[in-house]
C-alpha cells in the first residue's frame, strides 16, 4: 500500500467512523510536498467538505513563525538572546513575582532574582504562565477584570511573573512579548513584518492575523468535544481590529501554506531559492535551551480549552528556540533532536530534520488533546514513517 492510499484510508476511516469531523494534513521530505489529503467536512452536521484550501485558526502554531521573525533580527544583530529585554521593551524590565496573595486579595510581589532575556521568552522560562494552565493566572486576570489572551489587548499581558526567569518550564505568554520585541526592533507591527519578511518569501499569502471575508468563507467551524463525545459547533474567532498581533496564537491560514513555514526548516532555512533563516540559525533553534529543567504532563486550569495532557509519555523532553524537542525516538517514529508544537484546536506539526520528513496534521476541535485527534494523529506518524523512515 502507497503512503497516499494509507494516509487517505486513515483520515477517511477517522471521519466517517473515528469521531472526528474533519481534517486536512500534508507531508513534505526536502524534495518538496509527498502528500496532501483532506477528508470529513468543515462543520460537524453540515455539507461542505473539507478541502486543501479550507481556513483554520493555527493558535500556537503561530509561535514557532514569531520565533523565525525574532530570530531573523537575532541573526542582523537587532535582537539579542541574552540581553535583558527590558533594553528593547522596558515594560519587561518591570515585572514582578507573584510569591503569594494578600488577606484582601492583592497580590505579594517582588523583583525577579534575574531580569527576563529573549532566550528565557523563546523557551518557556521567563516566569510567565499561561491561564490555561495556571489557576493563580486565571485568578489575577479576573480580579483585575481583564480579558484573556485571545482578546488581543495590551492589558492581558500585563501579568505578573510566577516564578524566576531561567528556573522552570512553564507554557506562556512568551512569544507574544517576542512578537512585540519583534515590532520594536523592527519598527513595523508584526503582520507587516511577517508579510514582508516570511509570508513572501516563502509563497505563504493565505496565511492572516485577521482573515478577510473570502478567507472566511472558506474556514472550517470550531467544534467544542462535549463530555459524553459528541461535538457542536461553536462561535469562535479572533476579535477584529485587535489593539494587538499575538504572536503567540492570532495566526490563521491554509495549512499547505503553513507546511512552507516547516519546509523552510526542515531545509536550513531556505524554500524555493528564498532563504530566511541561516542554517547555523536553525541548528540553534533546534538545540536543548533549557538545560537539565524538565517538562512534564501540562495540567489544565480550563478543561473547556485543554484537557490534562502528557506530550511524549516516557520520552524526555527539551525545549529549542520555540519548539519541544523528543531526546529519544517516539514510539511512533520520529527521531530523536525532533521540532514540534502544537495549536490549541488540535493542530499539530513536526519537523524532522534527522529523517528529513515535515508534518501538519489540522482539525478544529476544543479542548486540546483531543482523544480521538491524537489516536489519529499517532497511527498518521506511524504511517509516515512506515513508508518513509
Amino acid at each position: 500500500m502507497s503512503l497516499n492510499t494509507a494516509l487517505d484510508a486513515l483520515l477517511k476511516a477517522s471521519t466517517e467512523k473515528g469521531g472526528v469531523p474533519g481534517v486536512v494534513a500534508t507531508v513534505a521530505d526536502r524534495n518538496g510536498v509527498i502528500y496532501e489529503g483532506a477528508a470529513g467536512l468543515r462543520a460537524t452536521g453540515g455539507s461542505t467538505p473539507m478541502s486543501m484550501d479550507t481556513f483554520f485558526w493555527f493558535a500556537s502554531l503561530t509561535k514557532g513563525v514569531t520565533a523565525m521573525a525574532a530570530m531573523q533580527l537575532v541573526e542582523q544583530g537587532k535582537l539579542d538572546l541574552d540581553a535583558p529585554a527590558g533594553k528593547v521593551l522596558p515594560e519587561l524590565g518591570k515585572v514582578q513575582v507573584r510569591t503569594g496573595w494578600n488577606a484582601d486579595g492583592t497580590p505579594i510581589l517582588r523583583a525577579p532574582k534575574s531580569p527576563v532575556t529573549l532566550r528565557n521568552l523563546l523557551t518557556h522560562t521567563s516566569g510567565f504562565a499561561y491561564e490555561i494552565f495556571n489557576k493563580d493566572t486565571v485568578r489575577e486576570l479576573e480580579s483585575r477584570g481583564v480579558g484573556n489572551v485571545i482578546s488581543g489587548t495590551k492589558a492581558t499581558l500585563d501579568r505578573a511573573l510566577v516564578r524566576d526567569p531561567d528556573t522552570a518550564w512553564e507554557y506562556s505568554v512568551s512569544i507574544d512579548w517576542v512578537g512585540r520585541m519583534v515590532e520594536a526592533a523592527s519598527g513595523l507591527r508584526l503582520r507587516d513584518y511577517m508579510a514582508r519578511n516570511i509570508f513572501a518569501p516563502l509563497g505563504m499569502s493565505d496565511v492572516s492575523f485577521q482573515a478577510n471575508e473570502e478567507q472566511l468563507s472558506r474556514a472550517a467551524a470550531m467544534h467544542a468535544r462535549l463530555p459524553d463525545g459528541n461535538l457542536v459547533t461553536i462561535p469562535f474567532g479572533i476579535p477584529p481590529d485587535v489593539e494587538l498581533d499575538m504572536g503567540g496564537h492570532a495566526l490563521s491560514g491554509r495549512v499547505p501554506h503553513y507546511l512552507r513555514f516547516c519546509q523552510a526548516l526542515l531545509n536550513g532555512g531556505t524554500l524555493d531559492g528564498n532563504r530566511v533563516l541561516s542554517p547555523t540559525t536553525v541548528e540553534l533553534m533546534g538545540r536543548n535551551h533549557i538545560g537539565d529543567i524538565k517538562i512534564g504532563e501540562i495540567f489544565t486550569a480550563m478543561p473547556q480549552l485543554s484537557n490534562d495532557c502528557h506530550l511524549h509519555p516516557g520520552i524526555d523532553l527539551k525545549w529549542g528556540l520555540s519548539f519541544i524537542l523528543n531526546v529519544q525516538a517516539t514510539p511512533e517514529g520520529r527521531a530523536p533532536g525532533t521540532m514540534a508544537w502544537a495549536g490549541l484546536p488540535n493542530a499539530y506539526y513536526w519537523i524532522d530534520r534527522k529523517t528529513g520528513v515535515t508534518v501538519v496534521i489540522a482539525t478544529q476541535i476544543m479542548p486540546f488533546w483531543d482523544a480521538p485527534v491524537r489516536k489519529m494523529c499517532d497511527e498518521f506518524e506511524r504511517q509516515v514513517y512506515k513508508h518513509v523512515g
